[in-house]
């Protein structure tokens, strides 16, 4: 039963990630806070780090801005950060502009 609730609350965050507009960006604490069963933004880091591919898992970044990704591989990071770019998100001192760009579900 722990396999379900956890795979319903996993569908559950990826229909969160989904609803972030393009353009916008949401915290993983902010998109645990908002689970139906609350959950910490570190437990969420590690769900979007094995999310499907087809996820916007670029517009999810830490509460102040930066993107953690660098942790598992650098690469991801410029690819985050290039794909925000695209979408019109703006940066002050290497952080996303959280308080222009966040979006809260």
């Amino acid at each position: 039963m722990k396999d379900l609730n956890r795979g319903s609350l996993l569908e559950e965050l990826y229909e969160l990630i989904r609803s972030i507009p393009i353009g916008r960006v949401s915290g993983y604490g902010d998109l645990g806070k908002s689970l139906s069963r609350p959950v910490s933004g570190l437990l969420v880091g590690r769900w979007v780090a094995n999310c499907p591919s087809d996820l916007p898992w670029w517009r999810v970044v830490g509460a102040d801005g930066r993107m953690p990704v660098w942790k598992r591989d650098p690469n991801l990071e410029t690819i985050q950060r290039d794909r925000l770019i695209e979408e019109g998100v703006e940066f002050v001192d290497e952080k996303v502009d959280m308080a222009r760009f966040r979006f809260a579900p």
